[in-house]
């Protein structure tokens, strides 16, 4: 289902390799600083991105991020002291009398610690590393989608919340990150033929059973334990991945959201144990892919089906 997907995010390759233009204003909208707003999850590649803008626009949406990364900051110093306190306490009472609890404690504030000093260390560091790009449903990305006859790049969530249905369906229906070949024509037919997309992958990521991985069936009393792994084309290049997207407005406010098309899969990832796989489209349908006829969706299933031939390897993530 592709819970997985490392981006590419370099918005200055976007633009030049794929004849983009940024919608300033949507990844503006994005990042500003409304009343109750919750920070949006972004891939810190997404954030960078925009480092060394030189638009007063760029520059404007470098402040706010900046202003969310302070803010996060504040809240994660003030976690980790809260946490030290904790842990302190824990380790006297340990001390004075071990207990289950104390020792339960003791784990707690000294995991919570150390999420919060990784995410403080992320948050200063200013080299990338390669899971900075890395998206989960839930986190934005930028997507290519067609104004106009014109590429465009949009931030957009990684879950598609399709028009006419409420917010809670995100916690309802988790899996709208994936939208299903076969269901094209039937969930996602508000999307279908009217609004496409792709995301720029270099990599994804799938949930494998072991026991399917390792082409054998379940031992006697074994548990089924699931794998990562990490696919990428070989030799490594960008896969344009088809997606579908809308856009969604509520009281919770404006959301734009997406989800990557999936079908049967490929044999390198059969043969890994995985039955579902995104669908890289040939960059020469780019545009009839982007500017879909509605009355003529056969052409959009030709395209999937004529999908880029891709050699895939693949390796345990960590």
């Amino acid at each position: 289902m592709c819970y997985s997907a490392l981006i590419r995010a370099d918005y200055t390759k976007l633009v030049r390799e794929y004849g983009a233009v940024m919608s300033l204003d949507e990844f503006a909208q994005l990042y500003a600083h409304d009343p109750g707003k919750a920070r949006p999850k972004t891939p810190k590649a997404m954030d960078d991105g925009f480092a060394g803008a030189r638009t007063s626009q760029g520059q404007d949406i470098v402040a706010k991020i900046q202003q969310w990364h302070a803010e996060e900051m504040r809240a994660l110093d003030e976690e980790i002291r809260l946490q030290s306190a904790r842990l302190a306490a824990a380790d006297a009472q340990f001390a004075a009398r071990p207990s289950q609890k104390a020792r339960n404690e003791i784990r707690i504030a000294g995991n919570r610690i150390e999420r919060a000093q990784a995410r403080l260390d992320d948050l200063h560091r200013t080299g990338l590393l390669p899971r900075d790009s890395r998206i989960f449903p839930g986190v934005y990305a930028p997507v290519i989608v067609s104004e106009g006859g014109q590429r465009v790049i949009k931030p957009m969530r990684y879950q598609c919340r399709l028009p006419d249905v409420p917010a809670r369906n995100d916690v309802l229906y988790p899996g709208t990150y994936n939208a299903r070949r076969d269901s094209l024509g039937g969930y996602w037919k508000p999307a279908f033929g009217h609004r496409h997309g792709v995301v720029v992958v270099q990599a994804f990521y799938e949930h494998v059973p072991r026991h399917a991985l390792e082409h054998r069936a379940l031992a006697p009393g074994e548990r089924a334990q699931n794998v990562v792994l990490e696919f990428r084309p070989q030799p490594p290049r960008d896969l344009l991945v088809a997606c579908l997207w809308s856009e969604w407005e509520g009281p919770e406010g404006r959301l734009l959201s997406f989800a990557a098309i999936t079908d049967e899969p490929p044999v390198a990832v059969a043969a890994a144990g995985h039955d579902r796989c995104i669908v890289p489209i040939r960059p020469e349908h780019l545009d009839a892919w982007l500017n879909p006829d509605p009355a003529d969706l056969a052409a959009q299933y030709r395209i999937l089906d004529d999908r880029e031939p891709v050699d895939l390897g693949y390796l345990e993530a960590a």
